[in-house]
Formats: structure tokens, C-alpha cells, sequence
């Protein structure tokens, strides 16, 4: 039998490239020998693939890399010797690349990852000063600010120098609905106004869109993916509360690529934010399950079948993803091994209560009160946390919503009420610090 009748053909290649880092994919039926090396000047990362046949997929690696790609200038393809295709990443800067295989998961078979990172890492507090990334990869529209609701705008930028449970103004002394209605800002300075002395600082929100890159999440009946749906809301999400004074939003991620459950965690302890959502469109077994969710962190178990159900479901994002297990961080170890934080799930409760009441204007509602499991994604210790399931994908009617941008627009602006009522209710402390690295 020749080398070329015995080599592993690669069934598939992939290249998602962000600001954050890239990420290259090859995937086989079988594991694959691989061993890499890097060479400076110019930079270049260098695979060989050993028993692999250099077939068309693998070829194609190359026309798959964008101009705007940030990191890999460009890549060639060729037998390096008898067995060994070598691959080469002509890279745009320095960068530290990990290399390492994947079992199979979901729909994938044996995958090998290439993750190419900046040799400095990106620093998410950038996010503040750069709202709109080189790496977006999939920028979706966003609309003007909605209409002016009813509802008089709350302060919550009026923070309160004792616990959050003790509001720092009367519900009672709000601003009148038409001044509220006509000038929403205006209003928002004259409830502060009135509040009692307290200190002024930004209230960030760090958004989480579900899934990306090569964790599709679910999929509609017509072929509608969550993580096209879930970044769209939460691209429509940030930009209204960037709109609020007083408030600040930061995407988990901007573009479709794979974030780790921990580094989501991670990201919004980094810039210490006030608020974290985490934004989903499930599947069901059932095509006729419909209507939006609210999830918080248990650690006593969840509170229905379905919810534990869900939490096992999301939590094998890493598995589909793609983690790479070499790396181990033992702040983020005890960070999600800590439960010991009833405090944070009541907050997270209440956050949760706020928003589902403001879903419920706008889509049926799957279960009438905040549900709770053992989400991985919701377990920053000192952050109120959610996960909102906005509707199912697997409903062909609820897709059919979800693709609209109309209803993503109401969506959004439902969360950020929820949000706003929120933190008007409880406020949040002043901070002594400002958001730094830990």
C-alpha cells in the first residue's frame, strides 16, 4: 500500500480569526501526529503533520485566512519529507501560539487546534476604550435608541455608601412620566438629583453572547445558529446601556470565536463588573417548548429537571469548543470551585426577577420564576449573575423571531430595562479602587 492510499485525509479546516486570538482547526477521523516549532525573524509558526494526505481540504487552509486577520499574514502548504506535510503561518506579529489535540465532541471527530495569541495578551479593560474592535467579525446592525418607555429612567449611577439591600433614595420621588417621555436623560439628573448624598461612579455590565466559533451552540429547524443569534442581542444590548449615563457595557466577545467558560468568568472579574448576563437561544428535545428564561447559580442542585438539563448542556461548551486542558490557572480554579457565595445568588435572584419581569412584556415566558443549576458561566464569585434563554431556536416561530431584527432590538432593550430597575433598587457600592488586574 502506498503512503498516499494509508495517509489520514483532513475532512475538514477552519480558521477563526479574532482580536483576542486566532484559532486554526484541523479535523480527522483519527488523531494525527503533529509536532510544531516557532521561527523568528520573520515570525513563523511551523506544523508538521505526520501521516496526513495532502489533499484539497488541507490546501484550502489557505484561501481561509483573512487580510484583516490580525495575527497570520498567510499560509502554505507542501510535503516537508516522506509522510510529513509541513504547514507554514507567515505571522503579522509576535505571538504565543498553543498547539494540542481534541476528542471528539458534538459533531466533531478528532480535531487538532492551533490557538495563535498575542504574545501580549489583550487587556479586556481596552474594551472601554475601543467599542468597536479590528477582530469583529460578524458586525450586526444596531438600531437607533428605542422609544421612551413609560417608565420614568432610574439612577443608577447614585451609589450608595451602605449595603446594597438599603436603597440611597425613596422609591416614592420620581420624575414625572411626560418630563421622563420627552427628555429620558434629563429626567435621570433630576431623580439624582433628589437621591441622598452618595458617590458617583460608572456601573459596568459585561455581556456574555453564548457560544462561538467552533461551539455553534443549538441550531433552528431552519438552520438558524444560537451563536449568530445570541452576539446579534448582545451586540443590540451593549449598545443601548452605552446610551444610558451612568452605564458602560463590555462584550465577552465581538466576533464568532470560542471563549472558554472560565475565561468569560474571568474577564468580567478583571474590569470588576457590577452586572454579568449571559445571553442564550436553546434547543429542546421538543419543538413546541417556547418562551424565555432566567437562570441563576445554585448550589444545591437545580430547580427542575429542565434547568439541570440546560446547565449540562452549557456547560459542555468547553468540550465542543474546545479547551485547551495544559493550561491551568489556579485563581480561576478556585474561582469556580467557590460556592461559598449566597450572597451574590441573592443579588443574582433579584437581578434575575427584574429582568424576567420585563421579558414577559415582550414573549411568553417559559417558567414564571428565576430558575437555578450549577451553570459554570455563572460563577463569579462577587458579581450578580444570569443566564437568559431568550427563547427556544428549536420553536420554527421563536426562530423565526429570533432572526428578526426588530424583535432582537425589543429583546435587548427588555434586558436593559430589567437591568435598570434593577440597579435603581439596589445600587451598588462604592468602590475604594479602580478596576485593575487581580
Amino acid at each position: 500500500m502506498s503512503l498516499a492510499a494509508a495517509a489520514e485525509p483532513i475532512l475538514a479546516s477552519r480558521v477563526w480569526p479574532a482580536e483576542e486570538y486566532t484559532r486554526v482547526t484541523f479535523e480527522t477521523a483519527k488523531p494525527i501526529r503533529h509536532q510544531f516549532f516557532f521561527v523568528p525573524d520573520p515570525a513563523r509558526l511551523v506544523v508538521d503533520l505526520e501521516g496526513v494526505d495532502l489533499g484539497d481540504e488541507l490546501k484550502s487552509v489557505v484561501s481561509k485566512v483573512r487580510a484583516d486577520d490580525p495575527y497570520i499574514k498567510l499560509v502554505r502548504v507542501a510535503r516537508n519529507r516522506p509522510n510529513v506535510v509541513r504547514v507554514v503561518f507567515d505571522l503579522k506579529t509576535a505571538v504565543k501560539p498553543y498547539v494540542f489535540p481534541l476528542a471528539p465532541a458534538g459533531e466533531y471527530k478528532h480535531r487538532l487546534v492551533l490557538d495563535i495569541y498575542p504574545e501580549k495578551p489583550r487587556d479586556p479593560l481596552l474594551a472601554l476604550v475601543k467599542p468597536d474592535p479590528i477582530g469583529e467579525i460578524a458586525k450586526a446592525p444596531v438600531t437607533e435608541s428605542p422609544a421612551p418607555v413609560p417608565e420614568p429612567p432610574q439612577p443608577p449611577v447614585a451609589l450608595a455608601q451602605k449595603p446594597a439591600e438599603e436603597p440611597a433614595h425613596k422609591p416614592a420621588e420620581r420624575a414625572p412620566e411626560k418630563v421622563a417621555e420627552k427628555a429620558p436623560d434629563r429626567a435621570i439628573e433630576r431623580v439624582a438629583d433628589k437621591a441622598k448624598p452618595g458617590v458617583m461612579r460608572m456601573v459596568t455590565v459585561v455581556i456574555d453572547a453564548g457560544h462561538g466559533g467552533e461551539d455553534s451552540g443549538a441550531r433552528g429547524r431552519g438552520g438558524t445558529l444560537e451563536k449568530n443569534v445570541t452576539l446579534a442581542i448582545a451586540k443590540r444590548l451593549k449598545a443601548r446601556i452605552d446610551l444610558e449615563p451612568g452605564m458602560r457595557a463590555i462584550l465577552t466577545r465581538d466576533g464568532d470565536y470560542f471563549i472558554p467558560l472560565a475565561q468569560r468568568v474571568n474577564k468580567a472579574r478583571r474590569v470588576q463588573a457590577d452586572i454579568f448576563v449571559s445571553v442564550h437561544a436553546d434547543a429542546f428535545v421538543q419543538p413546541h417548548a417556547r418562551g424565555s428564561s432566567v437562570f441563576a447559580l445554585s448550589d444545591r442542585g437545580a430547580t427542575s429537571t429542565a434547568a439541570r438539563w440546560l446547565a449540562k448542556r452549557e456547560n459542555e461548551s468547553d468540550l465542543i469548543g474546545g479547551v485547551n486542558l495544559d493550561i491551568k490557572d489556579p485563581v480561576l480554579a478556585r474561582t469556580l470551585l467557590d460556592l461559598s457565595q449566597t450572597a451574590t445568588i441573592n443579588d443574582s435572584l433579584k437581578l434575575g426577577k427584574a429582568v424576567l419581569g420585563q421579558l414577559g412584556d415582550i414573549n411568553t415566558l417559559h417558567k414564571q420564576a428565576v430558575e437555578q443549576a450549577g451553570f459554570a458561566v455563572l460563577k463569579a464569585p462577587d458579581i450578580p449573575s444570569i443566564l437568559v434563554e431568550t427563547a427556544f431556536i428549536s420553536n420554527p416561530e421563536e426562530e423565526k423571531r429570533l432572526k428578526d431584527s426588530a424583535y432582537q432590538d425589543k429583546m435587548a432593550n427588555a434586558l436593559f430595562l430589567g437591568i435598570r430597575r434593577y440597579l435603581a433598587q439596589n445600587p451598588p457600592l462604592a468602590r475604594t479602587k479602580i478596576a485593575q488586574n487581580p
